[in-house]
């Protein structure tokens, strides 16, 4: 390490195993220029946080996942963009990405079904040569008032597009992945606070959240970190899709009790994927960001 207290990005490997030798300071706080080694106070971090990087982004058409899309293009990124039949939202999005001068992938299927979560995993690996980064971040919600209202086909049918679907793009894409790769999550606050009209959904994001926890561990030795979002009241399809035009426009303020009293658009929240997707974040994994306008949650 030169003088200056620098680093450069290629050295992570060495700042990662780095040993400290016996030495003790007699007086607070201590002074770092008689420390060996010397901490790392700049890492060298590119421009573009994403120079060269390829993510999988689900539920990129529109909402959160577009704004991730966007910002990862900004940042460097070339992204593989999954939908399930939103056919003009991801056309809309996928010209979005010419203009900012980003490569693009788009796939359009069914996540539940694990034969198309293998294709979209492969088909990224045959255009681009290779797979840095995951985004689950696809769902859906059914507004339910009682558990005893909600069917057997719609519970196994909300696991399997929320949870199962997640599993089986991690599995398909793991051996692709390389130490410095991540994984990173959609999850909610509803994980957190619970949802007494979105039970189900609730149960398949605090699902997301100990999924992302355990993978975290199991891939730690791999080098390839896992962490998630959690966002609180964000306008995007899912909200005019999930509710009553009367609810629609209390969101976010009466019914949400946002303490900044509003919700949140998705470009708040695409900046946590970019922080976890980056360098920036070296050090965390397995851990949840919370952009959701102020409202306190156990991590």
């Amino acid at each position: 390490m030169d003088q200056n207290n620098k680093c450069d990005c290629m050295t992570k490997v060495k700042i990662e195993n780095i040993s400290f030798p016996p030495q003790h300071q007699s007086r607070q706080p201590g002074l770092e220029y008689i420390m060996d080694p010397r901490p790392v106070s700049e890492c060298g971090r590119k421009q573009r946080k994403l120079e060269n990087k390829v993510a999988l982004i689900t539920g990129g058409d529109s909402g959160i996942g577009r704004a991730i899309a966007y910002d990862f293009v900004k940042e460097g990124a070339t992204v593989a963009v999954v939908y399930y039949d939103e056919e003009k939202d991801a056309k809309e999005t996928a010209k979005r990405i010419e203009q900012l001068g980003g490569k693009y992938l788009l796939m359009r299927g069914d996540l539940k079904d694990p034969g198309f979560a293998k294709h979209c995993i492969d088909k990224t690996m045959s255009c681009f040569g290779k797979l840095d980064i995951l985004i689950n971040n696809h769902a859906v919600q059914f507004v339910q008032r009682s558990i005893l209202d909600i069917s057997h086909e719609q519970l196994e049918f909300t696991f399997r597009n929320n949870v199962f679907s997640f599993f089986y793009l991690i599995q398909s894409a793991l051996p692709y992945m390389k130490s410095g790769g991540c994984i990173i999550n959609t999850a909610s606050i509803t994980a957190y606070q619970g949802n007494k009209d979105l039970i189900d959904y609730s149960a398949t994001k605090g699902a997301i959240v100990a999924l992302t926890r355990s993978l975290s561990q199991s891939l730690a030795e791999k080098g390839i970190r896992v962490n998630a979002v959690a966002p609180g009241p964000i306008w995007t399809p899912l909200i005019p899709a999930s509710y009553s035009a009367e609810e629609v426009a209390a969101f976010g303020k009466k019914t949400s009790h946002v303490p900044m009293n509003r919700a949140g658009q998705p470009c708040e929240v695409s900046p946590c994927y970019v922080f976890l997707a980056s360098d920036d974040s070296s050090y965390m994994t397995g851990q949840v960001l919370h952009p959701n306008g102020g409202t306190i949650v156990g991590s």
